[in-house]
């Protein structure tokens, strides 16, 4: 029997998670109200798989949950905005309407999964799977267990992600940022504090981290790479590096000011770099050009 997934929200995020659906021969659908994102979904999604060098059959999408299949489903993946109440009054209406044994998740970045299962009878089978932009390229998955979500539901996430090609990874505490983004603003707030210090330039400071240890990171994560390195070694430099390192508990002035400002990066045309219709379009296809080249590699270091 063919696997059922749904999707709800067919934006960027959510046509990048149906399409590795799609890619995986799931019977996928869609929920998208607003009609000019469902008119492009299917070019969106397709596009994706062009990038993936796979094939699949295109979702099928409904504008409301009148219009889903709801019939058999393994999974229902919700990709809304980030607002907890529309997460969860649609966990609500999903429930009543969804199989008792469908798994129910939230690709939420910044809610806890216990939030938006709060109250429901459901928490057992609720759990986040957070996906990275672009889904369909970053090959991370988390799965992310609240005190309620039952172990082999975390199991059975685990499970449909690797039969996905994707790498879960299992976040066995609730906790805010879950794992990646935890690493991922630990490292931000160092090179926004070396920035409004005046130490490097924000140009110096990508550079250093991309053709650096980022570079090395396409070949091992932090703990293999102190492996390989010697621990020794680093437990000597942290000995000194640590107490210098900043632990600030808000974001630093130097990105504070600028969304005060409302440069918000490309979406306004400035950030900490300035953007025009040109210099946007050649970023974006160098950018993306280099996450395929860096998906083979990867897939080229797989067992």
């Amino acid at each position: 029997m063919t696997s059922k997934a749904l999707v709800v929200g067919g934006g960027t995020m959510g046509a990048g998670i149906a399409a590795i659906f799609c890619a995986g021969g799931w019977d996928t659908q869609v929920i998208e109200p607003n009609a000019q994102t469902a008119a492009g979904l299917h070019t969106a999604v397709s596009d994706c798989l062009t990038q993936l060098e796979q094939t699949g059959d295109l979702p099928r999408v409904a504008a409301s949950l009148d219009a889903v299949e709801w019939p058999d489903l393994d999974i229902i993946v919700e990709c809304l905005p980030e607002d907890l109440a529309v997460k969860r009054i649609f966990f609500e209406q999903a429930v009543s309407l969804a199989p008792a044994e469908t798994l129910l998740v939230s690709n939420s970045s910044s809610f806890p999964i216990s939030a938006i299962a709060e109250g429901l009878d459901t928490r057992a089978r609720m759990a986040g799977l957070h996906f990275f932009m672009p889904a369909h390229l970053v090959p991370l998955v988390e799965v992310i267990s609240a005190d309620s979500t039952a172990p082999e539901t975390a199991t059975a996430l685990c499970e449909i992600m690797t039969a996905l090609g994707k790498r879960p990874v299992h976040v066995r505490k609730d906790i805010p940022g879950f794992l990646a983004n935890r690493i991922q603003h630990a490292l931000m707030r160092e090179a926004l504090s070396l920035a409004e210090q005046g130490i490097a330039s924000v140009e110096d400071i990508d550079a250093a981290v991309q053709l650096s240890f980022g570079m090395r990171f396409l070949g091992a994560g932090p703990f293999l790479q102190k492996d390989l390195a010697g621990l020794d070694i680093h437990h000597a430099a942290g000995t000194t590096i640590y107490p210098d390192l900043c632990n600030d508990p808000v974001p630093s002035s130097f990105i504070a000011d600028r969304v005060a400002r409302g440069d918000l990066g490309v979406k306004t045309g400035r950030g900490f770099y300035d953007w025009d219709d040109e210099t946007l379009t050649k970023e974006r296809a160098r950018y993306q050009a280099s996450l395929i080249a860096g998906l083979k590699i990867l897939r080229q270091g797989q067992p």
